[in-house]
């Protein structure tokens, strides 16, 4: 990654919560360019897992409008040794709606009903909290 200077997106999920980055490769080490972390959605009035599909979708979509805020408009994902899964892809896939070009299969990416949370007991009103995020990154 260093060689091809390319930002990266990180996308690490924990117990509880979901956390995105997007770097830039230095050669005295990478540079966080932005990054968001799922406890963001508490204040916006989320319900339940911040680690399921439609919260993984939302903290990428965050950190994705935050990068191009700071003019990074492209970058690949690195998952490193962990295992490429849904709540990884719709990460991805929110920082691809947020702008950022990354090549990926959009064949790989949950679909809609899953991004908006219709297969979970507790419901949450993704596109409100989406447009919220686009309000306060100024976009």
């Amino acid at each position: 990654m260093l060689m091809g200077h390319k930002d990266f997106v990180t996308v690490q999920i924990s117990n509880e919560n979901t956390y995105v980055q997007i770097h830039k490769p230095e050669l005295t080490g990478d540079k966080v360019i932005s990054s968001a972390h799922s406890r963001f959605l508490i204040k916006k009035g989320w319900k339940g897992s911040r680690k399921n599909i439609p919260a993984a979708y939302l903290t990428g979509y965050s950190a994705g409008k935050k990068a191009l805020e700071k003019g990074t408009n492209s970058a690949i994902l690195y998952s490193g040794t962990s295992q490429y899964t849904q709540r990884m892809a719709a990460a991805l896939k929110g920082v691809t709606d947020a702008g950022l070009k990354i090549p990926a299969d959009e064949k790989t990416f949950p679909t809609n009903d899953r991004i908006n949370g219709e297969h979970l007991k507790i419901k949450n009103d993704v596109k409100n909290i989406k447009s919220s995020i686009d309000t306060e990154v100024g976009h």
